[in-house]
C-alpha cells in the first residue's frame, strides 16, 4: 500500500528527560480510511493534530473501538526496534472482528507499521528505561444512529516518548482483591483490547486508590470465585514451587508479555500451568505461606512485583513484601531482550534499523 507523507513543517524541540506517559506526542501520526465498498484506503503520515468527528459517529453512541499497545526500544548502538509488534496485529485483528471492526492484513499492518516508526524513530529516547510508546487504535465512524456492524472505519497510529515506568524504582506494589465490580464476562469483550473494558474498571481502581492499593485484582463475573487479572495486567503467582496463570477462557486479555513470560519460563524447565484459580486456592496459599511470588505482566511496566494482596480487609504480605526471585529474573529478561541487552533467544525483537 502506498503511504502518502506530508511532513510537519515546524518540527517539535524534543523534550528532555521528563517524559511522562502519554503526555507527549510526537510530530506525525498515521491515518487511514475505510469504507464497505473500497476497503481500506487513503493510508498517510500527516502533521499531529485533532481530528474531526461528526457527532452521530458509531464511536461516540455504542463504543466500536478497539486499540493496542506497544514500544519502541533505543539499542545502546543507537539503533531501534520492536518487541514482538505481530502479536499486537494478531491480537488487534481478533479484537477487531469481536467489536464488528474491519480487520487488516497482517503484512499491509506490519508495514505501515515499520514505516511510521522508521519515520519518527528519531523521538526514541535514550535514557535508561524510557521508551517510544505506540497506540495503533481504530474507531467506527458510520455518520448515524442506529446499532450494526460498521461500514466506515478510520486506523490510526499515534506515538509518545515515555519515561521509565517506575518513578520509585522497581520496587512490589500493593494489591486490593476486588470482589464487587468485574473487568468482563466470558462471552463478552474481554479478551478484546477495547475501551468499555477499561472505562469499567475505573471504579473499582478508584476505591483501591483511596485506600492505598495501586490496582485491584479482578475476580471472574459470573462466580466471583475465580483469579482473572490485576489491573490492566495479566497476573502471574509461584505457588509452592509451580507458576499459576488465570487460564485464557474468553474474559482475561491474552497479554504479549504474558505469552513472552509463559515461554520463557517453560524453556527455563519451570512447571508453568494456565488454569482456573480460586480465589479460596489463593487465599489459602497466602495464609499457609505457600504462595511465594506473585507479579503482574503487560507491556507498560513489563513486570510489577506484588508484595502484599488485600482480601475482604485482610492484609496478606508476599515474600515478606520482596521482590521475588523468579519475578527479578523476569523483568531483568524481558527487559534485556527488549533493549537489545540480553540475546533474543526467541526471534520477538523486531529491528526497525
Amino acid at each position: 500500500m502506498e503511504i502518502k507523507i506530508i511532513k510537519k513543517q515546524n518540527p517539535t524541540l524534543k523534550p528532555g528527560e521528563e517524559y511522562g506517559f502519554g503526555r507527549v506526542f510526537t510530530d506525525h501520526m498515521f491515518v487511514m480510511d475505510y469504507d464497505s465498498e473500497n476497503g481500506w484506503h487513503d493510508a498517510r503520515i500527516v502533521p499531529f493534530d485533532r481530528i474531526s468527528i461528526h457527532p452521530a459517529s458509531t464511536v461516540l453512541h455504542y463504543g466500536a473501538e478497539i486499540f493496542e499497545g506497544l514500544k519502541a526500544y533505543r539499542r545502546a548502538d543507537g539503533g531501534v526496534q520492536l518487541f514482538r509488534p505481530i502479536e499486537n496485529i494478531r491480537r488487534m485483528n481478533n479484537s477487531a472482528e469481536r467489536l464488528c471492526l474491519p480487520q487488516i492484513d497482517e503484512d499491509m499492518a506490519m508495514d505501515i507499521l515499520t514505516t511510521f516508526i522508521s519515520h519518527e524513530k528519531e523521538w526514541t529516547p535514550s535514557d535508561p528505561g524510557t521508551t517510544l510508546y505506540i497506540r495503533p487504535f481504530m474507531y467506527g465512524n458510520d455518520e448515524q444512529l442506529g446499532v450494526h456492524a460498521v461500514k466506515h472505519a478510520t486506523f490510526m497510529i499515534i506515538a509518545s516518548p515515555t519515561g521509565s515506568y517506575y518513578k520509585q524504582g522497581f520496587q512490589p506494589v500493593r494489591i486490593m482483591i476486588e470482589d464487587t465490580d468485574v473487568r468482563a464476562v466470558r462471552g463478552g469483550t474481554g479478551y478484546a483490547k477495547c475501551g468499555g473494558n477499561y472505562a469499567a474498571s475505573t471504579r473499582a481502581g478508584e476505591k483501591a486508590e483511596q485506600q492505598g492499593y495501586s490496582q485491584v485484582l479482578w475476580l471472574d463475573g459470573v462466580e466471583h470465585k475465580y483469579v482473572e487479572e490485576v489491573g490492566a495486567m495479566n497476573v502471574m503467582f509461584k505457588i509452592n514451587g509451580e507458576i499459576v496463570t488465570p487460564a485464557l477462557t474468553g474474559s482475561i486479555l491474552p497479554g504479549v508479555t504474558r505469552k513472552s513470560c509463559v515461554e520463557a519460563l517453560k524453556k527455563e524447565g519451570y512447571t508453568v500451568n494456565e488454569r482456573l484459580l480460586s480465589i479460596d486456592e489463593l487465599a489459602e496459599a497466602m495464609k499457609n505461606g505457600t504462595l511465594e511470588e506473585a507479579w503482574g505482566c503487560g507491556t507498560a511496566a513489563v513486570i510489577s512485583p506484588i508484595g502484599e494482596l488485600c482480601y475482604k480487609g485482610v492484609k496478606y504480605a508476599i515474600n515478606d513484601g520482596k521482590i521475588g526471585p523468579v519475578t527479578q529474573h523476569l523483568y531483568d529478561k524481558l527487559t534485556g531482550i527488549q533493549w537489545g541487552r540480553v540475546e533474543d533467544e526467541f526471534g520477538w525483537t523486531y529491528p526497525i534499523d
